[in-house]
């Protein structure tokens, strides 16, 4: 199996990446927040209700809100915490 990394923090999302990648998780864009970052408690995000549109961009503009890691393999994707084992 071929790894490809890529640091989205030097190489960022676009907006259409990022919806996609989203779509395939089958998720809203809230789920894949990370709640511990700085920002979610800057931002208010738990209590300043936002469109999915409005998430997203967010997490283009602060990468670091983006639940991480995400494996992308055979058009699907795993957000989060992973278990090798079930990788394949």
């Amino acid at each position: 199996m071929d790894i490809k990394k890529r640091d989205f923090f030097k190489e960022p999302f676009s907006e259409k990446e990022l919806k996609k990648i989203i779509e395939m998780t089958g998720k809203k864009p809230i789920e894949m927040i990370r709640k511990r970052d700085k920002m979610y408690k800057e931002l208010d995000l738990e209590n300043n209700k936002k469109t999915d549109s409005q998430i997203i961009k967010l997490m283009i503009k602060y990468p670091g809100l983006i639940l991480r890691p995400i494996i992308i393999i055979d058009n699907k994707v795993t957000i989060g915490k992973v278990n090798i084992k079930n990788l394949n």
